[in-house]
């Protein structure tokens, strides 16, 4: 249960870290564009928020994979950031677009029930 809860805390700070890059470097590319469906007028207007946010996103990814190679208290860290990210991803979902449930609160929660399963078993 220990290696499928880390697996798990793994994976959502990958997709944190993709988000960082998708917020800070491809927000204002044809790339950017197409994968988030924005419009260059509008990504270049907003490319300041959208880096702030990557920035947060790549603070919850350095938290989880900090929570993996720290033996001190690692579970509770991992709740700790799991948490920031469903909370962030419910925000979100509720206040920009539906699919932030899917691809952040979602995996997030996963994990969050997971890590807590673990630590539970012991």
């Amino acid at each position: 249960m220990r290696l499928l809860a880390d697996i798990s805390v793994f994976t959502v700070a990958l997709f944190h870290l993709l988000f960082l890059v998708l917020e800070m470097i491809l927000w204002d590319t044809r790339t950017g564009h197409r994968i988030l469906g924005l419009t260059p007028e509008f990504a270049n207007r907003t490319k300041t928020l959208a880096a702030n946010q990557g920035l947060y996103n790549g603070f919850l990814a350095a938290g989880l994979l900090w929570s993996l190679v720290t033996e001190l208290s690692a579970w509770q860290l991992q709740l700790f950031f799991l948490g920031c990210v469903v909370i962030a991803g419910v925000f979100g979902g509720i206040t920009t677009s539906r699919i932030i449930l899917w691809v952040q609160a979602l995996p997030g929660m996963i994990a969050l029930i997971l890590v807590f399963l673990a630590q539970s078993l012991y």
